[in-house]
């Protein structure tokens, strides 16, 4: 197993991000520091960080459908409800990849796997999260089309990939950032408020199926679909982006064919006709053209 892969698998961060330690020459394998990030590591292997033991520890993920008054943190000073009440002492020692709101509720991943919360938190890995938002007053696409221009809020600019209305009071909003609070933030200053926000879809994985204040852990296979091209986005790649080009261009294409039948048909002369034209004069040269005729010019006196 590479190193960097190792120490991700240890919770150290993601792939990209443990690399920095191993150029920085503070693991050591064996007792040797190791600054190539080709090495490798084997079980047998003794690797620390810092001075401190790096164990693998067994990939887990998890999704979770948090309910509505639940915080993503480990503990609460103000004794608030947190998500880790909802999951078994094996599970403790997982984080959350992503967080929602207390009054946010929908899916949320938890894992030991460094590279996995990489690839779903940071913005230029391209997972999106889609969002079912319902609001105090009625939208129109007009509202849609700005949240996908974007707009600025406390938090920094902010936009969203895709929305669309599902009803006057009901919106889909996908997003790849993950600035703080920001569907609320772009809807306030928009001048609605947010009634329910709720979280349906990370990447190809949708909440359908799960209770609320229900877990389950993903099979390996499913993990490994967030890592794949259309993990990220859980949409095949080919033309679902343009379904109205395309219907626009099956409907020219049918217009076309219904132009060549109207068209009549050209049938050849037949043997001995003359190519209807101008007529010319039995020595080929041009027809003179006749005194007083548009364009003619008179010939002057001698």
């Amino acid at each position: 197993m590479r190193l960097n892969r190792y120490l991700s698998l240890c919770g150290l961060g993601s792939r990209r991000g443990v690399e920095t330690l191993i150029l920085e020459g503070r693991v050591c394998i064996n007792g040797h520091y190791i600054r190539d990030l080709a090495t490798d590591v084997s079980d047998e292997d003794k690797v620390t960080v810092d001075g401190r033991p790096a164990r693998a520890e067994t990939p887990v993920v998890l999704a979770l459908n948090k309910p509505r008054g639940y915080i993503c943190s480990r503990s609460d000073e103000r004794d608030r409800m947190t998500i880790y009440a909802l999951l078994p002492r094996q599970y403790q020692h997982l984080h959350h990849a992503g967080r929602l709101d207390k009054e946010s509720e929908g899916l949320l991943l938890l894992t030991n796997r460094g590279d996995l919360s990489h690839r779903l938190i940071h913005p230029s890995q391209g997972a999106e999260k889609e969002y079912e938002v319902v609001t105090d007053k009625p939208m129109d696409l007009e509202t849609m089309n700005k949240l996908v221009h974007g707009m600025m809020t406390e938090e920094g600019h902010a936009k969203a990939e895709r929305a669309w209305l599902a009803s006057e009071y009901r919106a889909h909003v996908v997003l790849k950032q993950g600035l703080k609070r920001q569907i609320r933030l772009m809807f306030y200053q928009l001048g609605f408020e947010v009634e329910r926000l709720r979280r349906i879809r990370i990447g190809w994985l949708e909440i359908r199926g799960l209770p609320k204040g229900g877990w389950r852990e993903l099979s390996e296979a499913e993990v490994e679909r967030f890592f794949s091209k259309e993990g990220g986005t859980g949409r095949a790649s080919t033309n679902t982006d343009k379904p109205v080009l395309k219907r626009r261009a099956a409907r020219t294409e049918e217009r076309g064919a219904k132009d060549e039948r109207r068209k009549p048909k050209f049938e050849g002369r037949k043997r001995g006709e003359r190519k209807p034209g101008k007529a010319r004069p039995a020595t080929g040269r041009p027809a003179s053209k006749k005194p007083g005729a548009k364009g003619s010019r008179k010939r002057p006196p001698r």
